[in-house]
């Protein structure tokens, strides 16, 4: 049998059936995705910081989620938002807002020696594009790649690596290099293109708390 995968659209659809039909949350599945993301790092083990690289996206706000719960861990959690936290919106924005209350670590790039940061980590979280991103990675994010890439510390990509089309498996010029890769749902169908396992590293899917015969419905199986 195919190994079953979720294509951008079919993404788009399972969180719009997910809430239109179901009555779900956009800010629960983003909390589930989250939680599950941060189970996983703690499973692989955490020797020191953690550094979370977030975009303005919902793939931002996964990552807001997994700085609170590793914080709640007791983990040093230290978040790179590479976005003005005014374009922040919907559930990204509120999942900002809690951990910008909690007073947890909000470092601004341009504040600070990204790469010096990034060094200083035992892991590094690329929560900074979605399976919504397309193209080549623009300004700053495309630096903030190469300066993950060039940390030499171990990076776990959420739900994709950074660069990486979610479609077509196609790596921009600025691709994040990751050592593990918590994709959610399902695999998604660049992961299996020639060359795109150099990027996701070891692929976990993890569920977002979606209903199994919806899930079912989506992936067609």
């Amino acid at each position: 049998m195919p190994i079953p995968t979720l294509s951008r659209d079919q993404a788009r659809r399972l969180d719009r059936r997910a809430v239109d039909e179901y009555g779900l949350l956009g800010i629960q599945l983003m909390e589930n995705a989250g939680r599950n993301v941060a189970d996983r790092l703690c499973t692989l083990g955490i020797a020191g910081p953690i550094a979370i690289c977030c975009g303005k996206g919902n793939n931002g706000g996964d990552g807001f989620v997994v700085a609170r719960h590793l914080d709640l861990r007791g983990h040093e959690v230290r978040v790179l938002l590479f976005a003005d936290p005014a374009g922040l919106t919907g559930d990204a924005a509120l999942n900002y807002e809690v951990i910008r209350r909690s007073g947890r670590l909000i470092v601004r790039p341009a504040t600070v020696d990204v790469p010096s940061h990034l060094r200083s980590c035992a892991w590094i979280v690329d929560a900074l594009l979605g399976t919504g991103a397309t193209g080549e990675v623009r300004p700053p994010l495309d630096a903030a790649i190469e300066a993950i890439n060039a940390s030499g510390v171990p990076v776990l990509a959420i739900d994709l690596p950074s660069g990486l089309d979610c479609d077509t498996g196609q790596a921009a010029r600025h691709t994040v290099r990751a050592a593990q890769t918590c994709t959610f749902v399902a695999a998604k169908p660049g992961f299996s293109v020639a060359g795109a396992q150099r990027y996701t590293g070891q692929v976990l899917v993890v569920d977002i708390g979606a209903p199994r015969k919806l899930v079912d419905e989506i992936l067609d199986r």
